[in-house]
């Protein structure tokens, strides 16, 4: 059993702070629990207050429920229990119980008591200002200090008054529990950052999106992320990088980043000697070292040098080497990634296409993919870098000069790092809100330029305009926002190192004029404190690049997460068409829940013959194609291809044997030739003229200046209606598929361009099946079956002759088309005979 002894060990003084090589214990065991129970007590006490006034307590269903969260109860709790079992295994033992002691137990469970309340505060309760993500300034104080602290006692690495040479169990027991505080409070210090036990959104928003459907759907690209941190998800946002760093399959890209990886290495050893070499020769020039010995050591600092660069390697031959073999590297990863969301989007669902925005899906792939490589640079060739440099400039200065030279750096670089860290992160929904505005300005431009036409129609330039000059100033306010924090952040870490500088200086100083240190030493210190402090200040700006580059790559994540609703089987084997037999049977189809598109239809189609589909708008005509193209999957039953269920089978085979003429036919922005090609991307300028004359529309290419070489402008704007159709049929009679499907191909047209285009889709659909999707029933009068649908069922069918003598829904539409019809020929007839009409004789004055 311990006797109660002198407050320190020894019966030395606490205002001993500095001996035999090290921080004295009874010092450092009393200043840091004093200091974390003042910040803890002090600041937590007017935290509470606030709380109690201005916040209310939160409904436990908005509470997260979370294991992280869970593991900060716990190990507070652990640093609640250490230090109490630490004191009671020191009365146990042997020996005096010295107050030092005694006063680091009661002070430091007393501090984490009051910090695990705080944070069961803030878990439970909400202040009426929603604070917008994370915990509050005094937990992160508190964390940030007890785990500096806990790095504080590395100072006295050499004492042997500390417990790092382990020579009894006393020792070991006190190494083992620093080594639990030391993870603890780092895990901690991780945990908060994340703030796992607190809502990710405004408390006020959830509350109001469940008392009222807010959204009753979300936008195509979030952009805006609410208050969630950009470090959210960081485990899968990194591997989904890292399968873009290593250059799979390609041994020569694998050895070139083996390389970059040794030049890296090469580059921090020569960020040490340079400086080492630096003091040297002002050290030789004030001995008076032999001329060879100093031209030597000149040389050798000159190289160094050469292959260090302008500071800290920026621009050194070590440096530019390996940036210009990163080159490749660099370009393999662009190429993947571009490469890789490319197929993706053409992966996604129809339903995904027709919500899309263009400009701003055009937008985020081009920041997001750009975004990629400046996240592998600034993470394996700043960061790492950064964060080796620094602790190697630490450990040299405990190690060569004096630990109070670590200190100072230690203490600059936590301040540092853990304000850079607050700020970027509060700053970061500045950044969010203006790729937000930005893609909102470049959506509104890409639309209001693609509508060209229709701006024109309405005489609405000044109003295109004025949206899109009030879209730049929305963003050019975030852009403000933006910018304001950044500097704010900039003074913060500029005084920060200032004053780092100034200290170290002025204590190198001391001991060179104390005739401790040397000259070279002053200046060894001033050349490797600018050299470290050069990186540490670009530092913030990795932080902050990479930072933005997860925001930018926010939208193209969110691409990658957009899942492919109509996707193959896994062992799905190709489509053998024989026939060309369709069959429907018992076919159910929703877009959304609750409205039926489709009801139990059933129906084949016979090879070789044509099938008409009629009826009302909202009928389900379209989706009948859309569902036998697989564009969907159906909801019930099944389709049929000669007797092959097609959601069993692969969608590039099922799709390469089926041919569409659609009604609005959009052309690629290429030459005719290249549109006709499209077909069948393998053909010859041949076999394209050959599908050209079988469309009718070879000669009218030939009278074009540029033949088939002429360009068709943007979705084929430059061509006629009549044009671009006959490309089309064109392009499906070079595709030479077994099932043809015209939705509505020739309703757009006039009525004559119809009758002759009406030639060339007979060509097309000779000896093939065939499926019209039919707006004019004059169209179909020959079709060998007509479906009459009406609210997603089959009311009618037969040939035209039958549906007519049942004067059913069929011959309805029939009879009011031909009136309809009448009508606009009585019409042209008059306009006709009036222009025929003689012009009435003057009178005479």
């Amino acid at each position: 059993m311990a006797v109660l002894g002198s407050y320190c060990e020894g019966n030395g003084s606490i205002a001993q702070a500095w001996t035999q090589q090290g921080l004295s214990p009874c010092f450092y065991f009393t200043l840091v629990p004093s200091v974390l129970l003042s910040v803890c007590l002090l600041l937590g006490a007017l935290q509470y207050a606030c709380y109690a006034r201005f916040g209310r307590a939160m409904e436990p269903k908005y509470i997260p429920r979370s294991r992280l969260y869970r593991g900060q109860v716990l190990l507070s709790l652990l640093l609640v229990l250490q230090p109490l079992g630490g004191l009671l295994w020191q009365a146990l033992s042997p020996g005096p119980l010295y107050g030092a002691v005694v006063l680091y137990g009661c002070l430091s469970a007393t501090a984490w008591a009051c910090a695990l309340g705080l944070l069961q505060l803030e878990h439970t309760r909400v202040l009426a200002q929603d604070r917008t993500r994370g915990h509050g300034t005094v937990l992160l104080l508190f964390w940030a200090l007890a785990f500096a602290a806990e790095n504080l006692a590395l100072v006295s690495w050499r004492s042997p008054l500390w417990w790092w040479s382990l020579a009894d169990a006393s020792q070991k027991v006190q190494f083992s529990l620093w080594v639990t505080r030391y993870i603890s409070t780092f895990a901690l210090f991780v945990l908060g950052m994340k703030a796992p036990g607190l809502p990710h959104k405004p408390y006020m928003l959830l509350v109001n999106e469940d008392e009222r459907d807010v959204e009753n759907r979300q936008p195509l690209l979030s952009g805006a992320g609410g208050g969630r941190s950009t470090w959210k998800d960081l485990g899968r946002k990194l591997r989904l990088l890292v399968r873009y760093v290593w250059p799979g399959g390609s041994r020569p890209l694998q050895g070139l980043v083996l390389v970059c990886m040794v030049l890296m290495g090469l580059e921090r050893a020569v960020n040490v000697f340079v400086p080492i070499y630096y003091k040297n020769i002002v050290n030789q020039l004030t001995q008076g070292t032999a001329w060879h010995t100093l031209a030597w050591t000149i040389c050798t600092y000159v190289l160094l040098k050469f292959l260090q660069g302008g500071g800290a390697g920026s621009s050194g031959f070590v440096s530019n080497l390996r940036t210009f073999l990163w080159i490749r590297v660099q370009q393999f990863t662009n190429r993947r990634v571009q490469v890789q969301l490319f197929a993706h989007l053409h992966g996604l669902s129809l339903r995904w296409h027709l919500g899309r925005k263009t400009g701003e899906v055009l937008r985020s792939v081009d920041r997001g993919t750009s975004s990629v490589n400046s996240l592998l640079s600034y993470i394996v060739f700043s960061i790492f870098p950064t964060i080796a440099d620094i602790v190697i400039g630490i450990v040299y200065f405990c190690s060569a000069f004096n630990p109070w030279f670590g200190l100072i750096i230690f203490v600059c670089m936590s301040l540092y790092l853990t304000l850079t860290i607050t700020i970027t992160e509060w700053r970061t929904k500045y950044r969010r809100d203006m790729n937000t505005r930005d893609n909102e300005a470049k959506a509104r431009a890409v639309d209001s330029l693609l509508n060209f036409e229709t701006v024109k129609y309405y005489n609405a330039e000044s109003y295109e305009v004025n949206r899109f000059n009030d879209a730049i100033l929305k963003y050019q306010v975030s852009e403000w926002k933006t910018n304001a924090s950044l500097a704010l952040l900039n003074q913060t870490q500029n005084l920060i190192i200032g004053l780092g500088l100034l200290a170290g200086s002025l204590l190198c100083a001391y001991f060179v004029a104390e005739e401790r240190f040397q000259v070279g030493d002053f200046v060894l210190f001033g050349t490797y404190i600018i050299q470290l402090y050069t990186p540490l200040n670009w530092f913030g700006t990795y932080y902050r690049m990479i930072q933005s580059s997860f925001i930018d790559m926010e939208n193209m994540f969110e691409l990658f997460k957009e899942e492919q609703e109509v996707k193959d089987e896994v062992n799905a084997g190709d489509l053998h068409v024989h026939s060309g037999r369709i069959e429907f049977e018992n076919v159910h189809f929703s877009y959304v829940d609750g409205r039926e598109i489709l009801q139990d239809v059933s129906f084949s189609v016979v090879p070789g013959q044509t099938l008409a589909l009629v009826g009302p708008s909202g009928s389900g005509k379209s989706t009948i194609i859309r569902l036998l193209f697989r564009f969907y999957d159906v909801w019930g039953g099944c389709i049929r291809i000669d007797g092959q269920d097609i959601a069993k089978v692969k969608q590039a085979s099922l799709r390469a044997h089926i041919g569409v003429v659609p009604q609005d036919t959009v052309l690629f922005n290429d030459s005719i030739c290249n549109n006709i090609r499209y077909g069948r991307t393998a053909a010859s300028d041949e076999e394209v003229q050959q599908a050209a004359r079988a469309a009718d529309i070879h000669d009218r290419i030939l009278s074009f200046p540029e033949g088939y070489e002429t360009q068709v402008g943007e979705r084929g704007l430059k061509l006629s209606g009549g044009e671009k159709q006959r490309v089309a049929i064109a392009r499906t009679i070079l595709k030479g598929p077994q099932i043809i499907l015209l939705d509505e191909a020739t309703s757009a047209l006039d009525t004559e361009t119809e009758r002759n285009i009406q030639g060339s889709l007979a060509k097309v659909c000779a000896n093939r099946t065939t499926i019209v999707v039919a707006h004019r029933l004059s169209t179909v009068v020959n079709a060998d079956q007509i479906l009459v649908l009406k609210d997603g069922h089959i009311v009618e069918r037969g040939r035209h002759e039958e549906l007519l003598q049942k004067g059913g829904v069929y011959a309805g539409m029939w009879l009011q088309q031909q009136a309809g019809e009448a009508s606009d020929s009585d019409t042209e007839s008059k306009d006709h005979s009036t222009e025929k009409l003689p012009a009435a004789p003057r009178k005479g004055l």
